[in-house]
């Protein structure tokens, strides 16, 4: 059975995988990103890159296959999403985050190393197929996978379900306005759901809008997120690629991340955003 999965990855390229195969990378809306230089040393984002990048993903830690690794403690970066979202679970702040994994889908968890693991070295995953031996292992390691049988993606349905497993603080991460809207919806005296915006590069939303329903938020190489959320942010972690806090857990997730940063950290209070050294380019 051929399993078919796609992601928009450097430079926000639609890259296809069958089979644990890259099969095809689109056009790049971004040729250069300062994270993926600093980390993997690639100058300038092109098909060859990306195609390099994903086949070492694949090899190195089963992307896309039933060879992957679903729990890790490691981080690449200091504060990522999945980063942010394990220490948060650590120190109870959440009860629950909904993520979503390559050969899973929409995935609920309350294991900080699943977290690490599912999330910490994939981009924006649009489509995934069932691949039953990962899903095992994620069940096993104490995620539930929304459907084993589909591996949808629906984050909507994620939050409804970790609320009906008796989860209170749920994390979700979110693409778009439109979800976190519909998942503040879902809000109560009891339940509180903490939205986390990813992959926003090429979004166009009022900035108003992204600060009421947007707990945390990431720049990638959006202009919009960049310039529309001037004297709205309450925390930044991050000068060429940043995080926003927007709310008040917002900026307390992000303070509580730094604590398990061993490198020195900076604390300082100015106006925000501070962006400095060099951006993603084009910021579109």
């Amino acid at each position: 059975m051929e399993d078919i999965h796609i992601m928009e990855a450097l430079g926000k390229a639609k890259v296809v995988v069958k089979n644990g195969k890259v099969v095809d990378v689109g056009e790049p809306k971004i040729k250069y990103c300062p994270l993926f230089d600093k980390h993997r040393g690639i100058k300038e984002i092109d098909k060859e890159s990306i195609r390099k990048n994903i086949e070492f993903r694949i090899k190195d830690f089963g992307l896309f296959t039933e060879n992957r690794i679903v729990e890790v403690e490691d981080c690449i970066v200091g504060f990522g999403t999945s980063e942010i979202f394990m220490t948060a679970l650590r120190r109870g702040l959440l009860d629950a985050v909904v993520i979503v994994a390559d050969c899973a889908g929409t995935v609920i968890t309350n294991n900080p190393k699943l977290v690490q693991g599912l999330c910490g070295r994939i981009s924006g995953i649009v489509k995934t197929s069932p691949i039953p031996k990962v899903i095992e292992r994620i069940e096993k390691a104490g995620g539930y996978v929304l459907d084993p049988k589909t591996a949808e993606i629906n984050q909507i349905k994620g939050v409804e379900k970790a609320i009906e497993l008796g989860y209170k603080r749920i994390g979700v991460s979110l693409t778009n306005l439109e979800d976190a809207i519909k998942c503040k919806s879902l809000e109560n005296e009891e339940i509180k759901i903490i939205t986390f915006g990813v992959h926003t590069t090429g979004i166009d939303e009022n900035p108003e809008e992204l600060t009421k329903y947007f707990d945390l938020i990431t720049a990638c190489a959006s202009k919009m997120v960049r310039e529309g959320l001037k004297g709205k942010i309450k925390a930044q972690i991050g000068v060429s690629v940043p995080i926003f806090a927007l709310s008040q857990i917002g900026k307390e997730l992000l303070l509580e991340r730094a604590k398990d940063v061993e490198k020195p950290i900076l604390i300082n209070v100015e106006d925000l955003p501070c962006l400095k050294g060099r951006q993603p380019d084009p910021l579109i």
